[in-house]
């Protein structure tokens, strides 16, 4: 059974929750590169609610926003890595610049984002609110990202 799921899917398996009364946390990103930061981030996220649903931004989402040099690892590679993870549950790709549609049509319990988001900056937090959810900003532990990783490879390989 695949983790990664259709928006369709996920949409019924969201009402599936909510009959169970599951909490449903949300959370998004690019997941390019995958590093201890986004394992910690996510292993946070989980522990806020029952079941995490992680929406990743498509290739062609990533290069609008990041450029054509972005993703490293295309959208399948990064969603089987990100569903594979022991926190997340399932992965459901959107192929906008943010994830506004799908949490409009999922309706968290919870949603999460890092700590470099102000919470009203948050994509998708007038939704879940208008509904008696809650908007959650989590603390980075390290100082990693995607972008930290190229550039030291390119400083350490490209001289």
């Amino acid at each position: 059974m695949s983790f990664v799921k259709s928006q369709e899917e996920i949409k019924s398996l969201r009402n599936l929750f909510k009959q169970q009364n599951k909490k449903v946390v949300f959370t998004n990103g690019v997941f390019d590169l995958i590093h201890a930061g986004h394992v910690d981030y996510l292993t946070k996220a989980k522990a806020l609610g029952d079941i995490l649903i992680v929406g990743m931004n498509t290739d062609d989402s990533v290069k609008r926003i990041k450029g054509d040099k972005r993703p490293i690892l295309k959208q399948n590679e990064r969603a089987f890595i990100i569903s594979n993870i022991k926190a997340v549950d399932y992965v459901v790709l959107f192929d906008e610049d943010t994830p506004g549609r799908i949490i409009d049509e999922l309706i968290p319990d919870i949603l999460v984002k890092g700590a470099d988001w102000s919470i009203d900056k948050i994509v998708g937090r007038e939704t879940v609110e208008k509904h008696g959810g809650e908007v959650i900003a989590i603390e980075f532990v390290n100082d990693q990202s995607t972008s930290k990783i190229i550039d030291s490879i390119k400083s350490k390989y490209c001289n």
